[in-house]
């Protein structure tokens, strides 16, 4: 299983071209059986074929420019685990990797000749035990071209809590995966991990141009913590983001309205292109010009914070400062599955550790 697409020097370079962050529904799927809950998910993607690709047809029509990449939201097929084990949640709410979720998807890029990039929990057979939440890019040809599992998260597992077995099985380049492609560089983050500058930045010096931002978060007018990281991060890595929020989830006992809007495509500079409002919309597209961020990103002055940035500067104050333990998840070399009791245990644990420390 290849986690990022190989470069291809041949491909033909599209420098414009239409960024889609679709703000769609999310059906959970918690309280299901397994089958039911595997044909809710197969149900939301036979709609999002028709969202997809009237969006698509419509934005042409409209600005005159093809739209090939698209951006669906978190979990956009599930919904998240409400107290469910993590044996249960493997069962209802992951993909397999080689599922008929992922060829559907699939059939819907080749249709629309377009890149498709979303967020999803997913078993891995090289860790059986466990899910990863997992962003991924699936490309024109119908392949899943790009996997990156999300790196911090609270309450689920990630490739940290395995992070020997993890770097043994993918290396350094498949826990931070850049798609080298036709439309231009891409990478992925997950959620809050907009929030976290050092995984964005890890992207970035790995050469990517876009950065793929599935969320599902409280919408609200003003300046949120997630809103101003949208925007920070495309600053100081001169990139774009193209962020997709959930309009609504629905099926689970919290109001379904909490999220909505947010959704929307910013430049390298933090100017929003194009965004929505609340409900199912495409509104929140815009035209991405990639020779324009090339040309910034390759002209010196006081603007180009990559070419100014002294990363060896900060090297001491990262070195030997661990506040959250890798490889918790393993015990005398076998992975263990924890109760979901432990990830509280674990931050808590965590913050004793920073206050000896005196950061706290």
């Amino acid at each position: 299983m290849a986690l990022a697409h190989p470069v291809d020097p041949s491909a033909a370079k599209m420098t414009t071209y239409s960024a889609l962050a679709l703000q769609v529904d999310c059906v959970a799927v918690n309280g299901k059986s397994k089958e039911d809950a595997h044909v809710q998910m197969m149900a939301t993607i036979a709609k999002l074929k028709g969202n997809i690709s009237s969006a698509i047809n419509f934005t042409r029509g409209f600005n005159g420019t093809e739209t090939k990449l698209v951006v669906l939201p978190e979990y956009f097929l599930s919904s998240f685990p409400m107290g469910e084990p993590i044996p249960k949640w493997k069962e209802i709410g992951c993909l397999d990797i080689d599922g008929p979720e992922y060829d559907a998807l699939g059939g819907i890029a080749q249709a629309t000749k377009s890149y498709i990039a979303g967020n999803v929990y997913e078993n891995d057979p090289k860790f059986p035990e466990l899910y990863f939440q997992c962003c991924f890019i699936v490309g024109p040809n119908g392949n899943v071209v790009l996997r990156y599992r999300r790196l911090i998260s609270l309450f689920a597992p990630t490739p940290f809590d395995v992070w020997d077995k993890y770097l043994d099985a993918y290396g350094i380049d498949g826990v931070f995966p850049v798609a080298r492609t036709e439309i231009g560089n891409l990478a992925c983050v997950a959620s809050e991990e907009i929030l976290y500058p050092e995984i964005s930045r890890a992207f970035a010096l790995r050469g990517a141009e876009v950065l793929c931002h599935s969320t599902s978060e409280v919408g609200a007018p003003g300046l949120t913590p997630k809103e101003i990281g949208r925007r920070a991060r495309a600053i100081e890595n001169m990139c774009f983001v193209v962020s997709a929020n959930t309009a609504r989830i629905v099926g689970t006992p919290l109001p379904a309205e909490s999220t909505g809007g947010m959704s929307k495509v910013l430049d390298y500079k933090g100017n929003v292109l194009g965004e929505a409002y609340p409900g199912e919309t495409f509104c929140a597209n815009a035209i991405v010009d990639m020779e324009s961020l090339r040309k910034y990103r390759s002209s010196p002055g006081m603007v180009n914070l990559l070419s100014r940035q002294p990363l060896e500067l900060y090297t001491a104050s990262y070195s030997g400062r661990t506040f959250s333990e890798p490889n918790t998840f393993v015990e005398n070399g076998k992975v263990i599955v924890p109760d979901r009791a432990f990830f509280v245990r674990r931050q808590q644990a965590t913050i004793e550790r920073m206050k000896r420390d005196g950061v706290l």
